[in-house]
C-alpha cells in the first residue's frame, strides 16, 4: 500500500511539473493508472484531493488555475519549486544537523529530517561532526512526553482556538479553558503554551503537563491581537519567583528538591535530614513551593508560609 501511494505520488508530481499549462482533474484521471482504476468518481475525487494535500505537505508549490471555458486546472510551476542556491559553510551545516538531533525524541523528528534532505538536495554541504556529538556522553535532547503538544503545536501554526481541560497546581479537579493560542516554549524540562484565555479575558500561561483529556480545536477566528513578542519564559520565571527582591527562609528534605537547591543563593545543611534553603522570593513562589508537597517547609517570610498553608488546605479540602 505505501510502495503504491507513493509511485501514485510521484507520477502526479511529474504530471504537475511537466506541464505547460494547467491539467483539469478529467485530463490527470486519464494519464495516471491508479486514478483510471479508481472505481468511480467519488473515489477518484477523495484520491486526488489527498494526493494534492500531500504533494503540499512536502512542499511541492500547485497551483490552482481557472481557464477560458470555467474548468478547473491544475500545475506545479518549476521556478515555484527550485530552491535557490544554498550556500552554508561546513560550520553552519553542522549547527543545523544538531539543531535538528535536538527534536530526535519528540513529534517534530520527521519534520527536521526531511528539512535538512530538502537542504542537502539544494546543495547543502555534507558536514562533518564539529560539535562531536557522535559518542559523546552529552546529547541535545527536548523531551515531549505530553499528547497536547502536538495539536497545541499545530493550533499556534494555523491560529485556531482550542479547548482544553486544565488542572491548577492547587485544584483537585480539571476546570475547561477556552484559549486562543499563540506560542510555545520549554522551561527547564517543562513545556508551557501562552495564549488570551477567553473565558478569563486576559494572557495566561498553561504548563501541557497539566492538561487532561484531548486537546479539541474550534473553526473560529482569534478575538485578541497576538502580541509581537510571546514572554513565556519570562512569565513563567517570574511566576517561579525568579527575579524576586526578596528572599524566602525555607526547610528542605534532605536528597530532595533538586529545582529549589539550583535556585538557591544560601544553603546551610542540617543534622536532622532537613537543609535550610534562602532562595529569591517572587510572585508565584508559594504555588511552586506547593508542588513539593511535604518535603517543603517555609519558615518565612510569614506572608509567603500563609500563602503555601492555603493552597495546601484548598487542595486537601477539594
Amino acid at each position: 500500500m505505501a510502495i503504491a501511494k507513493a509511485e501514485r505520488l510521484m507520477n502526479l508530481a511529474l504530471c504537475l511539473l511537466g506541464t505547460r499549462r494547467p491539467l483539469s482533474k478529467r485530463e490527470l484521471r486519464g494519464s495516471i493508472e491508479a486514478y483510471m482504476e479508481a472505481g468511480n468518481d467519488e473515489s477518484f475525487n477523495r484520491m486526488f484531493e489527498r494526493d494534492k494535500d500531500d504533494l503540499r505537505e512536502l512542499g511541492l508549490v500547485i497551483e490552482t488555475v481557472e481557464n477560458l471555458e470555467g474548468e478547473t486546472g491544475y500545475l506545479a510551476r518549476r521556478d515555484s519549486n527550485r530552491l535557490p542556491p544554498v550556500s552554508l559553510d561546513a560550520e553552519e551545516a553542522a549547527a543545523l544537523g544538531l539543531a535538528a538531533k535536538v527534536w530526535q525524541q519528540a513529534r517534530l523528528a520527521g519534520a527536521a529530517s526531511g528539512a535538512l534532505q530538502k537542504l542537502r538536495a539544494g546543495g547543502m554541504p555534507e558536514a562533518e561532526d564539529a560539535y562531536g556529538s557522535q559518542g559523546s556522553a552529552i546529547e541535545p535532547r527536548i523531551p515531549v512526553h505530553e499528547t497536547a503538544f502536538e495539536p497545541l503545536m499545530l493550533a499556534c501554526r494555523d491560529r485556531r482556538p482550542v479547548v482544553f481541560d486544565y488542572r491548577k497546581s492547587t485544584a483537585a479537579r480539571p476546570e475547561t479553558r477556552q484559549v486562543e493560542p499563540w506560542a510555545l516554549e520549554c522551561w527547564r524540562g517543562h513545556w508551557y503554551l501562552a495564549g488570551y484565555d477567553r473565558d478569563r479575558g486576559a494572557e495566561r500561561v498553561f504548563r501541557l503537563s497539566r492538561i487532561t483529556g484531548k486537546v479539541r480545536s474550534r473553526a473560529a477566528k482569534y478575538t485578541a491581537e497576538v502580541p509581537d513578542v510571546v514572554t513565556v519564559r519570562e512569565t513563567v520565571a517570574g511566576w517561579a519567583g525568579e527575579g524576586g527582591d526578596r528572599s524566602a527562609l525555607i526547610r528542605l528534605r534532605a536528597g530532595a528538591g533538586y529545582p529549589l537547591r539550583a535556585r538557591a543563593t544560601a544553603v546551610r545543611e542540617g543534622a536532622d535530614g532537613w537543609d535550610e534553603l534562602e532562595i529569591p522570593y517572587g510572585h508565584g513562589l508559594d504555588a511552586w513551593l506547593v508542588e513539593f508537597g511535604p518535603d517543603v517547609v517555609v519558615v518565612g517570610p510569614s506572608d509567603l508560609r500563609a500563602d503555601v498553608v492555603d493552597r495546601l488546605r484548598a487542595v486537601a479540602g477539594a
